[in-house]
């Protein structure tokens, strides 16, 4: 494993190191812990997610900096055996997996809580495509059977869970990498012109998308179609954000927070704690801090030194504006309601150090954009 040598090596690497990007991912998930103390003010076990958010951060700030000392050209000679690792683990979560809510997408670590496979996956997606790209020109068009295959297994594996929404995440990070290593645009437009026509015949078929699934689109569409059924988490969650205003009601004091009438508020609502209780500033602010990580996300494409290191930036960057985009998107009701997390937001443990691993392997890129750092040429 090529990583940082001490002396010379390691202050230049300090000196490349993207500070911003790393502080405002902290910043972040500091931000997401007080809003999972309040949501949780009133539950049954006060404080519990909370500390177990803590001990995440607290997780998650040393393996995002131990990714950001490994040479990412390693992902690209590890990425088979990851991409079957990821397999394994997803195809054994239809077998073995622990149940909740309906869904079946969790391998239980018993003290510890639980783990889920397909946050990880993201980012060994990113990986595994953009491997897979610089293996080949792709001039010729009938070679994109290849990236197509490699995002379709787990992402089929991951629909079965059910989970909608990672699978999402999937195509708009297959979606990325396509588009910035695809060398004839034509080819990414018939791309585009497939993902259409099948989106179409998903929607239009029982065969895929469960019915609760179904009814999330119809809401999304027709919000007043059935207020207390499925519409009633977007229209609570409405609500919530409206009540903040522009100052907010003030921490602990947001009444569709403290008296729960928006469901899973400190997991994938987690919007709208921040935007009842700290306002449209406070939302701002969080914009503030998401537009700097992105800022750095694609400063890290622009001097990556390599096509791999571009590809796999170009990934990531994508895998997280999408969560941002369609998290904040659906608690406004722009978006269709998923179960996507906001990045270091949301509580659950996965998720978070999924993120983090994601912005060390940018933060390792984009300190390699003097190449001698690591002592290549």
């Amino acid at each position: 494993m090529a990583v940082l040598s001490l002396g010379v090596d390691t202050r230049r690497y300090v000196r490349n190191f993207n500070w911003s990007l790393a502080l405002s991912c902290v910043a972040l998930s500091f931000l997401g812990i007080v809003c999972i103390q309040s949501a949780d003010l009133h539950s049954p076990a006060p404080g519990g997610e909370m500390h177990r958010q803590i001990l995440y951060l607290l997780l998650g700030i040393p393996l995002m900096i131990g990714f950001s000392f490994i040479d990412y050209r390693n992902w690209q000679r590890w990425a088979p055996g990851l991409y079957v690792v990821n397999l394994l683990l997803l195809a054994f979560i239809l077998r073995g997996g622990h149940s909740a809510l309906g869904a079946q997408r969790w391998i239980s670590l018993g003290p510890l809580g639980t783990f889920q496979p397909s946050e990880p996956a993201k980012l060994i997606l990113a990986i595994s495509i953009a491997w897979v790209l610089c293996r080949s020109t792709y001039d010729r068009i009938h070679d994109m059977w290849k990236p197509l295959l490699a995002a379709a297994i787990p992402a089929l594996l991951i629909v079965k869970q059910p989970d909608l929404g990672t699978a999402l995440v999937i195509l708009a990070i297959l979606t990325a990498q396509l588009f910035f290593g695809l060398p004839k645009l034509g080819d990414f437009a018939l791309y585009i012109m497939g993902v259409v026509i099948i989106a179409f015949g998903v929607v239009g078929t029982n065969a895929i998308l469960k019915p609760f699934q179904k009814a999330r689109l119809l809401v999304f569409l027709n919000p007043k179609v059935d207020p207390q059924g499925a519409g009633y988490n977007l229209n609570q969650s409405k609500i919530a954000v409206g009540n903040g205003e522009w100052f907010g009601r003030g921490l602990h004091h947001g009444t569709q927070t403290q008296l729960n009438f928006v469901p899973e508020h400190s997991r994938d609502f987690i919007f709208t704690v921040l935007a009842e209780e700290f306002g449209f500033v406070g939302a701002a602010a969080l914009l503030v801090l998401y537009g700097i990580v992105l800022y750095g996300g694609i400063r890290t494409m622009i001097v990556a030194r390599d096509r791999f290191g571009f590809l796999l930036a170009s990934g990531l960057v994508a895998m997280l504006f999408f969560h941002i985009l369609v998290n904040i998107g659906m608690t406004i009701g722009i978006m269709p309601i998923t179960g996507i997390p906001l990045p270091f937001m949301s509580f659950g443990g996965s998720a978070i150090l999924t993120d983090f691993a994601a912005v060390g392997v940018l933060l390792n890129i984009y300190s390699q954009k003097d190449r001698d750092v690591l002592g290549n040429a």
